[in-house]
């Protein structure tokens, strides 16, 4: 484990010793069962494979100062996934087999939870998919749940400075009344094209707007937007939105720190009324905005001038981390020690 440059680890999947694996059979859920296999026997009629049957969720446990290794929110992922399972009919997992799988991985894996200090977390993916065979469209009758960990560094290489997104009009990400408040693969599929067009074109990411109108923010690439004006912490609500356990969190902070937080429509056009912007999400926790510039009329909104985040993105950026590592009080009951 001393090869490891925790400091330089990128956000990418690193092999760890163990996963772990349970299978909803005959109505009910068996036992957790522990494996270093990286892969999955799957049969080809699989209906994750044929008509995208699976959801998947991202957590990650931190490295305080006192050694004790800390899992942030994991309730609210397990019932985001719980949603997930319930938005495209699989069998759901319940929130204490979540629980026993999640810490069990971290336990096993704990030589892989980054050192504090150096800004690398332990990653946890727990996937949910249609293993049962079937050919006709339908929903399997059985489903696999697995939860394996990987160390990563931070999302962005440049780490916490502003990048700048694009704004995109022909490609949507979801649609009004599909899949876009879960965390379902096709959510993610249907956004490449759209963001490997930007990273050529040299942005960071794509601010997709709302399918219907074109008229409204929906998601900022895989993540969240958030705006900051006049002392109002605002974020975009939609139902073709997947609720960020990052952004609801930030929506608590913001109001510790003596912001207002407004969740509503943002029009296209107030881009230009904010002083801060940023993306935020699990992997990166804040991006922040540098500018965003509109694809289509070539209109800028530049939000750092000097090349760095603003104040109150830097503000609740720092809390949150300082939270997750132990550093700040945890004052709303957000983190669990894994023994």
């Amino acid at each position: 484990m001393n090869n490891i440059d925790w400091g330089a680890l990128p956000f990418g999947y690193q092999k760890t010793d163990y996963n772990v694996r349970c299978y909803y059979r005959d109505g009910k859920w068996g036992e957790l069962e522990i494996t270093s296999d990286e892969y999955i026997p799957i049969h080809m009629a699989a209906s994750c494979l044929h008509y995208g049957q699976e959801a998947f969720e991202g957590l990650k446990a931190f490295r305080g100062k006192d050694n004790k290794v800390r899992l942030f929110r994991w309730q609210e992922n397990a019932k985001r996934m719980a949603n997930s399972a319930e938005g495209v009919m699989m069998a759901e997992v319940p929130e204490s087999l979540f629980g026993e799988a999640v810490k069990k991985v971290i336990q096993l894996n704990e030589k892989f939870v980054p050192p504090h200090g150096t800004g690398a977390a332990l990653y946890l993916r727990p996937l949910l998919i249609g293993s049962g065979a079937q050919v006709g469209v339908k929903p399997a009758n059985e489903y696999m749940f697995m939860v394996f960990a990987t160390p990563v560094g931070p999302y962005f290489k440049q780490g916490f400075k502003p990048v700048n997104f694009q704004v995109v009009r022909d490609f949507d990400r979801a649609a009004p009344l599909g899949t876009g408040h879960i965390k379902v693969g096709g959510n993610y599929a249907a956004s490449l094209r759209a963001s490997e067009r930007a990273h050529d074109e040299g942005y960071a990411n794509v601010l997709f707007l709302d399918a219907k109108e074109k008229k409204f923010i929906d998601e900022a690439g895989p993540a969240n937007f958030f705006g900051i004006k006049d002392g109002v912490y605002v974020t975009p609500d939609s139902n073709s939105i997947l609720p960020s356990i990052t952004n609801m969190s930030l929506r608590v902070i913001a109001e510790d720190l003596g912001l207002k937080v407004e969740r509503r429509h943002v029009s296209v056009d107030e881009l230009g009324s904010f002083e801060e912007a940023g993306a935020c999400g699990t992997a990166a926790v804040i991006s922040p905005i540098g500018k965003i510039v509109d694809r289509d009329t070539g209109k800028e909104y530049v939000f750092s001038k000097d090349g760095n985040p603003g104040e109150w993105t830097t503000k609740l950026y720092e809390r949150l981390q300082g939270i997750q590592y132990g550093d700040v009080e945890d004052t709303h009951g957000w983190l669990e020690i894994v023994e």
